[in-house]
């Protein structure tokens, strides 16, 4: 397992974090804290485990986007922080047919496929008749636990080959439609989408069905290739790389898992959490990824490290409503998740967390900072409670532990 090694200094004393929820917290009053917190379970520790605060911690409640942490920590623990995902390239030279076997790095953006065209074009060939895609690593179309059939990009379906998190920036100008960001070419799937978006710009995901995810990524590809003078032919099939075809281009993405796992926590993408537990289920069980995969290995890996009893995890990001863990489980897991603690955002002065939102659940767990010690909490509510309520809330219960240790 890999560590960070650099030491992470939170920027904010006690007592100076003590006076800033003195002056922006006092819109939430203990008493409206505590009524708040009357049906919910939480906890805080030391970074020993010694309980500082509890209620019903050991009550399994549905963790929402808090899973992401769970997911995480499985990646971090398994590839490291320093891992880059590889994308293999063959190249049957006989019938010009470029191989693309799809690994399912869940960050492939258009930088990083352009990057790719580079190095492709680089190698010494100046056509391709056709590009096969060989998305053997996931089962055929997959349907993730608790996902919505809508256009909003955090239903984006998982792919074994994907681009921009499969999704699509569009805007309509003037009667046209047009790429919605300068980075990416408006490819020929794109231009049929126009229909889905409402107003003049807007981000979609681009559908339910995996081949119009991948023909996107194809034909994206092939743009940058023409960009860097080959001629592509935009011919696509799917079936697996054939045994004598040899390794043309193996591609590392750049950003290593723990850039990766730093925007999904930030923005929490629930396309880049369950691209990530397929991609382990995949490798673990040595056959194309589903989700009963996912259930097995995440429930077994956790149970196995930790002796969790109880959990339910069907899925990486916390769409499912059956996914269920505790306030003491998911403070145990942050104990262990110490050594990554910088790739979670700070959501207000001296917090560092992940929240979940789902109808009638908001949850909230990460680190409250005292000094330099690092407080694992995790606070579970079956109600509709806004990000800032959670906030002021944990703000609130910094201050009673901070008036109990005098």
């Amino acid at each position: 397992m890999q560590r960070m090694k650099t030491a992470f200094t939170p920027r904010f004393s006690l007592n100076i974090m003590a006076l800033s929820g003195l002056m922006l917290f006092t819109s939430l009053s203990l008493a409206k804290a505590e009524a708040i917190l009357h049906h919910a379970t939480y906890l805080v520790v030391n970074q020993r485990g010694k309980i500082l605060l509890a209620a019903k911690a050991d009550e399994p409640r549905v963790p929402a986007s808090t899973t992401k942490l769970v997911t995480a920590w499985l990646a971090l623990k398994h590839w490291g922080e320093k891992h880059h995902f590889m994308t293999p390239f063959y190249f049957d030279r006989s019938t010009k047919t470029l191989w693309i076997k799809a690994s399912g790095d869940p960050f492939l953006v258009s930088d990083e496929i352009r990057r790719m065209a580079h190095h492709i074009a680089a190698r010494g060939i100046d056509e391709i008749d056709r590009i096969a895609i060989d998305d053997s690593l996931f089962d055929a179309d997959l349907q993730v636990p608790g996902s919505s059939l809508t256009t909003n990009p955090y239903d984006a379906i998982p792919t074994a080959l994907a681009a921009n998190f499969n999704t699509l920036a569009l805007q309509i100008q003037h009667g046209k439609i047009m790429s919605g960001e300068p980075e990416t070419p408006l490819t020929a799937f794109a231009k049929t989408q126009a229909g889905r978006i409402r107003g003049f710009k807007e981000r979609i995901n681009t559908g339910f069905d995996r081949t119009d995810a991948e023909r996107h990524f194809v034909q994206l590809l092939a743009i940058f290739l023409r960009q860097q003078g080959l001629n592509v032919d935009e011919t696509i099939i799917w079936a697996r790389v054939p045994a004598n075809v040899p390794l043309f281009y193996a591609h590392y993405n750049q950003r290593s898992v723990a850039d990766i796992i730093r925007p999904m926590m930030k923005y929490s993408t629930n396309f880049i959490a369950n691209q990530l537990v397929l991609m382990l289920a995949a490798e673990k069980f040595k056959r194309p990824a589903n989700f009963a995969d996912v259930q097995t290995y995440m429930q077994s890996t956790v149970k196995r490290y930790f002796d969790w009893q109880g959990v339910v995890l069907q899925e990486g990001a916390g769409l499912s409503r059956q996914n269920r863990l505790s306030a003491r489980q998911l403070t145990e897991l942050l104990r262990d998740f110490l050594p990554w603690r910088d790739l979670l955002p700070e959501v207000a002065p001296g917090l560092y967390a992940k929240s979940g939102t789902l109808d009638h659940i908001s949850t909230l767990a990460g680190y409250i900072v005292d000094e330099r010690r690092w407080w694992p909490f995790a606070l579970m509510m079956q109600q509709t409670v806004s990000h800032k309520k959670r906030h002021h809330i944990i703000q609130q219960l910094r201050q009673k532990i901070n008036t109990q240790s005098h």
